[in-house]
């Protein structure tokens, strides 16, 4: 907005108010909503069916989940290669809607399975459907936040990625709810066409937001790279995204913060998923509980959102916002073991959920608009699919065998508490990494689809303990991984 706009506008008008709570400028509001949207769509569609899926995975007991876990770490692994071959061969909206549009398949063939079939159906079915959505879960918002930071400035995303998260989290809310509302006069299998009819309303919102984006604009004010034409491929290879997180320490970093973020969190699941067990009894009541709990959290995530999130990054940085949660998590389990109760676990799953969805999302996609066009779908599909579940095998397994030597929640804070040391240390790494690329951004050339013509010195990255040093800000480019 020019200052001649402004003051036309004038102090007090509703623009300027809009602009002034949620940190927007001129032409950013109407993408930003359709982002919001968007994301709004895709988790509705999730959420109307998790509780249904962790019911149905306690079907056979919490062990099963465990090896479910295992089953879909190694279902998202041998995934990467198709997705990046669409990446390679197709163009972004065709790779999108070829995405989205197999999963609304799926839920169209459960839907008729159920439907038509629901004697085939049984315990052996319900573990399908568990890897399945959890696959559908991982690689559904994988696919949003790509697009997010292809679209996006790092200095964007930085001002209203947390914005943009309000509609994921509305969305996380309207799902359960009506589940609860629909699920009796419609039947469960009808569930599935809702899900895959919000789906497609994603889908739509993904085309508006292709053809209708902010000016890209730097936080110097240098204008960044147009946006490719929309009918350039990607191109490169199915495998480019591994070996760029293998040969990269910033995305090498990023995944370590996922890792670790993923085995915490499996932690606390497993530990609420026995006591679900023990306090509830059937499909029914263990959904119903589960729902009242995603619910109430989400309730959490946008008070969040709406009152901190875009403050806290405009006034620590990137850094500083990630390692919010790895102390928030050494602190939630310090507490469970000393005062251990199923409300006290249910308010640390709770504030862990709300830091991770209100504060830490936002932030770590913020990290990807500094790499690569190419890295942004491939490289973070690895990262968001298979190094995500990877940390929940490590974690369900971790879990596991804990309970089996019958080492106590006490026993367990002396693993989890130098891990989140660790943790929190990496994401301070990572804010510092950032803040370089994005300083490098506005002095070197850019090349082909936004990839620097050389890189230097990325060994630098590679040590968390070395300072980053203004004067030396120009090491590592944006995109390079």
């Amino acid at each position: 907005m020019t200052s001649s706009d402004a003051r036309a506008a004038g102090p007090h008008s509703p623009l300027r108010r809009w602009q002034a709570m949620f940190n927007l400028r001129r032409g950013e509001a109407v993408p930003v909503l359709i982002a919001a949207c968007f994301f709004f769509f895709v988790l509705t569609a999730l959420m109307l069916l998790r509780p249904a899926r962790d019911a149905l995975g306690m079907e056979r007991g919490i062990d099963s989940i465990r090896w479910l876990f295992i089953g879909t770490a190694l279902v998202t692994l041998a995934v990467n290669p198709a997705f990046g071959w669409l990446v390679s061969r197709l163009r972004r909206l065709h790779f999108i809607a070829a995405t989205y549009g197999f999963f609304i398949v799926g839920l169209v063939g459960f839907w008729a399975l159920l439907t038509f079939a629901p004697e085939a159906v049984g315990q052996r079915s319900g573990q399908v459907f568990y890897v399945w959505f959890s696959v559908f879960n991982l690689f559904a918002t994988m696919v949003f936040w790509a697009l997010m930071s292809d679209r996006f400035t790092s200095d964007q995303g930085a001002r209203f990625f947390a914005l943009v998260s309000i509609g994921g989290t509305l969305g996380a809310i309207v799902g359960p709810w009506l589940t609860s509302r629909l699920a009796e006069p419609l039947g469960t299998p009808s569930l599935l066409l809702v899900s895959a009819g919000f789906l497609s309303l994603g889908l739509l919102t993904a085309w508006l937001l292709v053809r209708v984006a902010p000016e890209r604009t730097g936080t110097s004010g240098v204008h960044a790279p147009a946006f490719p034409d929309e009918a350039e491929r990607i191109g490169g290879s199915m495998w480019a995204g591994v070996r760029s997180v293998v040969r990269s320490p910033f995305l090498s970093g990023i995944a370590g913060y996922v890792l670790l973020m993923a085995v915490m969190a499996t932690l606390v699941y497993f530990t609420r998923m026995q006591m679900v067990a023990d306090v509830a009894e059937g499909t029914d009541a263990r959904a119903a509980l589960l729902g009242s709990i995603d619910m109430w959290t989400q309730i959490a995530v946008l008070v969040l959102q709406l009152t901190l999130t875009g403050r806290f990054i405009k006034r620590f940085g990137l850094g500083v916002a990630l390692a919010i949660l790895p102390l928030a998590t050494a602190l939630g389990f310090l507490g469970l073991a000393i005062y251990g109760s199923f409300v006290l676990l249910v308010l640390l799953e709770a504030a862990n959920r709300a830091v991770q969805r209100g504060i830490t999302r936002p932030v770590r996609e913020v990290l990807f608009t500094v790499v690569a066009r190419e890295d942004k779908y491939k490289a973070k599909a690895f990262i968001d699919t298979f190094v995500y579940r990877a940390g929940d095998v490590v974690g369900a397994q971790a879990e596991g065998a804990l309970g089996r030597i019958g080492l106590a929640l006490g026993g367990l804070v002396s693993v989890v508490v130098p891990l989140a040391l660790f943790w929190a240390a990496l994401a301070l790494w990572l804010g510092r990494a950032h803040a370089r690329r994005v300083s490098q951004a506005s002095q070197r050339p850019i090349g082909e689809h936004g990839r620097e013509s050389v890189a230097h010195d990325e060994a630098r990255e590679a040590s968390p303990s070395m300072p980053a040093s203004p004067a030396r800000s120009a090491v590592i480019g944006p995109a390079q991984g």
